[in-house]
């Protein structure tokens, strides 16, 4: 079988760890990264590379980083590449129907909870929040939904109730790239042998939606139960972490 000719679209260290295995990986080539701009960090607010840039540019890839992907000369540059999939990780803009069909066999997406729960920016955080037992990675194939696109592969992994997002989130990028690397070998296999990729069509009444973290909600509420603080302790450690007021000054809470 021949290597599938792949673009990568993602920008955090979760992304960085899909695209390291991809390009440890004989079976493809990536010929372009895609990933947010660089953006102002630390205390002297010096633009910094994302960790998918710095993995790209280790390994001397070319790196594109739009501001959007809705412009016309941007979409042009993208089909140029003649990409067989598109593999989108955690990139942070959205993809229009021209950037959607661009690859030969379309854009799949690694997304970090057990479609259709959990649909949306923060997966990881909302699922420890509402107290899940489980969650795990869903690799689908991208349409124009939000997280909407039919099912690949699936795989859970539990959620122990010290785990924090920090802590969940090593644990899915090692199941993501699995998953990722099968799902790949499933394209390949059935490009060659000319048959479709077998899929599950999403159960759209069992969605959920995991709205973006705002750092209002990690001010903790007293009147709360004990349980529920506990959760929103693990969910918002590293980000944005839970705090408290006391006397006019802010105590950082990393523990429940």
């Amino acid at each position: 079988m021949r290597p599938l000719k792949l673009i990568f679209a993602g920008t955090p260290e979760f992304a960085a760890a899909h695209l390291r295995a991809l390009l440890d990986s004989s079976n493809h080539t990536v010929c372009a990264v895609y990933t947010q701009p660089d953006r102002p960090s630390g205390r002297g607010k010096k633009l910094s590379a994302s960790p998918v840039k710095q993995v790209a540019l280790d390994s001397g890839l070319a790196i594109y980083q739009p501001h959007t992907l809705r412009d016309a000369a941007t979409q042009r540059e993208l089909q140029a590449h003649a990409a067989d999939i598109m593999v989108v990780v955690a990139y942070g803009l959205l993809l229009p129907v021209a950037v959607l069909n661009a690859p030969r066999l379309g854009c799949i997406n690694v997304h970090a909870s057990l479609l259709p729960r959990w649909r949306g920016a923060a997966p990881i955080h909302r699922a420890i929040e509402a107290g899940d037992s489980k969650t795990g990675v869903t690799i689908m194939q991208m349409d124009e939904g939000l997280d909407t696109g039919c099912i690949v592969r699936s795989a859970e992994c539990a959620i122990e109730p010290t785990d924090t997002t920090g802590s969940l989130l090593d644990k899915l990028a090692g199941l993501g790239v699995r998953e990722l690397l099968a799902a790949l070998q499933t394209f390949q296999r059935c490009d060659a042998e000319g048959c479709p990729v077998s899929v599950q069509v999403q159960d759209n009444a069992q969605a959920t939606y995991a709205n973006k973290i705002n750092k209002s909600e990690a001010r903790l509420d007293w009147q709360l139960p004990a349980s529920v603080l506990a959760n929103r302790v693990r969910a918002f450690n590293p980000f944005p972490v839970a705090y408290t007021e006391i006397a006019g000054t802010r105590l950082r809470v990393w523990r429940g």
